[in-house]
């Protein structure tokens, strides 16, 4: 059967992508930053997974205000990079798996999470920045991904329960899939930031050390915590951290923490990532 191995968590910060795309990622800026990732990318190129799934939000390329879905599975073969307003960015189309995407769909529906199924969508830095902090920047993609899209744009965003919740049916999706695939899944978007008003630039470096910590020992605790928790704390855009708690749902109960980085500031953004392998693999 397939399996989920690890879970993978990282911000999603736009700026990252731009210096990817403009070369500057040996300026003495960016090098903190990038320097964070070169041993998630031996330990990802070790895992070597069949297929991974992204959890990410769309900015508005894919959705509109016109249709905004809770959670939306991309079960298309391909996912064109979107045209943000500067063009699309300069990397690979995104290859799907749609077979294991139609069978998530059809088990976590059943499962009662009433997903938005999506067979044509176009993906933006959201997905695309997490995978360049994974692999690189590669010719092709090394896996199919499959993109898993949460609104965490217009109000009312999903709770923290109910993404850790269905994180916990993708697993049970992905575990009665009768393909021997290995699975990695990603959380993506965060840390604390707030990108405009009077409290643009807020970085919590402590509340985001705490989610960190949370995720990998006690991920009960911070389960619990309000829309309004996230806004105080962490700043208008710090609710994207819900994310983060699908990749944790679809987990062991313990885990293994193999690898944690956290930086500040990339843009006006904080950056962490977390990498979190099941401690028993079934």
């Amino acid at each position: 059967m397939a399996k989920i191995v690890a879970g993978v968590c990282s911000s999603h910060v736009p700026a990252i992508g731009a210096a990817i795309d403009l070369g500057k990622t040996q300026e003495p800026y960016w090098t903190r930053v990038f320097s964070g990732f070169e041993e998630s990318k031996r330990w990802i190129e070790k895992i070597k997974p069949d297929v991974c799934i992204v959890v990410y939000n769309d900015h508005a390329t894919a959705f509109s205000m016109d249709v905004v879905p809770t959670f939306a599975l991309g079960c298309a073969a391909e996912f064109p990079p979107a045209d943000e307003g500067w063009g699309p960015r300069p990397v690979p189309v995104v290859k799907g798996h749609p077979k294991l995407a139609a069978h998530i769909a059809q088990s976590v529906i059943l499962d009662e999470f009433d997903l938005t199924v999506v067979n044509k969508m176009e993906v933006d830095h959201g997905l695309t920045v997490p995978l360049n902090l994974m692999f690189g920047s590669p010719k092709e993609w090394p896996c199919p991904v499959i993109p898993l899209a949460v609104n965490v744009v217009l109000f009312p965003p999903p709770t923290g329960k109910r993404c850790f919740d269905l994180g916990a049916a993708i697993r049970r999706a992905v575990e009665s899939y009768p393909e021997d695939l290995k699975v990695v899944i990603f959380g993506t978007g965060g840390m604390s930031h707030q990108i405009s008003g009077p409290r643009a630039g807020l970085i919590n470096s402590e509340f985001d050390k705490a989610f960190l910590d949370g995720l990998a020992n006690d991920p009960q605790k911070i389960v619990k915590l309000r829309h309004v928790e996230y806004m105080r704390e962490a700043g208008a855009e710090g609710v994207e951290m819900v994310m983060w708690l699908v990749m944790r749902g679809a987990l062991d109960e313990k885990v293994k923490e193999v690898y944690r980085f956290y930086t500040v500031p990339a843009s006006n953004t904080a950056v962490g990532h977390i990498i979190l392998e099941n401690a028993h693999p079934s």
